[in-house]
């Protein structure tokens, strides 16, 4: 699951001025080879130049856009060699070295690495909280995601579903920060037994999903229909089931490719259905 806000776009905004602005928007519009490919031609230009905030901005950018495509291990290489750069460049508590560390966070979790995504989430969070600029809530935000994903992949479904809930609790508009942990709850209780209850967040998660703009509902794509199908299937509503997660499995190979995750995750549970 990833915040799609951009690196560099709370600074400089995708114009004319910011040279990874067709990157971004490929990447917001879910073109995500072609958003790489565009990232690192911008990076390999701007190479020359000494101390250029751009050409690591746009590495970053090429780094989400291979999580996107399941390139996982090639993702995290990218985010550990930008982290000098940024810490350089912007500073070690900058929102935007902060929100890279969350996305290095992220590809930790993806490649099994759960405990170290998590540790790197809570540190994130701290150090966010210190400093408090207009970017803070969105960093703390992305790293309680990236902690959630972590502590559900460890198994502590437990700890994700008190801190879904006391997220959730706190009014505010629908947004795709509401969408993922409503996504996460759904795998919480899934997770728990508690399939009824899973399928009502995955329901709940899909109405906020559908109100989103479409460059936020981009990464989750796919998403709410395998939430859905997973709690139908254990509720034992296998047609049910069957059309949910055909329905999140071509989307996602529409969208990501073959060697995402969640193409994976769907094309699993197919096979589930299949052998049930």
């Amino acid at each position: 699951m990833t915040l799609s806000r951009s690196h560099g776009e709370g600074e400089a905004g995708p114009t004319a001025a910011y040279p990874p602005a067709r990157a971004t928007a490929l990447y917001q519009a879910g073109h995500y080879a072609e958003a790489e490919a565009e990232a690192r031609s911008v990076a390999a230009a701007r190479a020359p130049l000494h101390d250029d905030p751009f050409g690591p901005l746009a590495l970053g950018i090429a780094g989400l856009a291979a999580i996107a495509q399941g390139h996982h291990a090639e993702a995290l290489a990218t985010f550990e060699a930008l982290l000098p750069d940024f810490g350089r460049i912007f500073g070690a508590e900058h929102p935007m070295t902060l929100k890279l560390r969350t996305d290095r966070a992220q590809a930790l979790n993806l490649l099994g690495r759960h405990d170290a995504c998590e540790a790197e989430c809570v540190d994130v969070m701290r150090t966010a909280s210190r400093n408090a600029t207009p970017e803070t809530p969105f960093i703390v935000m992305a790293a309680l995601n990236g902690r959630i994903a972590a502590l559900n992949a460890l198994g502590d479904h437990p700890a994700v579903e008190g801190l879904a809930r006391d997220f959730l609790a706190a009014p505010r508009e629908p947004d795709q920060p509401t969408l993922i942990v409503l996504l996460s709850l759904a795998l919480s209780l899934h997770a728990q037994g508690r399939h009824e209850e899973a399928l009502a967040a995955a329901e709940r998660a899909g109405e906020v999903y559908r109100g989103l703009p479409p460059e936020q509902r981009g990464p989750e794509t796919g998403a709410v229909d395998l939430a859905a199908a997973s709690a139908l299937l254990a509720l034992g509503r296998g047609s049910e089931a069957r059309s949910r997660a055909v329905a999140a499995h071509d989307a996602c190979l529409a969208a990501f490719g073959p060697d995402n995750v969640r193409t994976g995750q769907a094309r699993a549970l197919l096979d589930r259905i299949g052998g049930a």
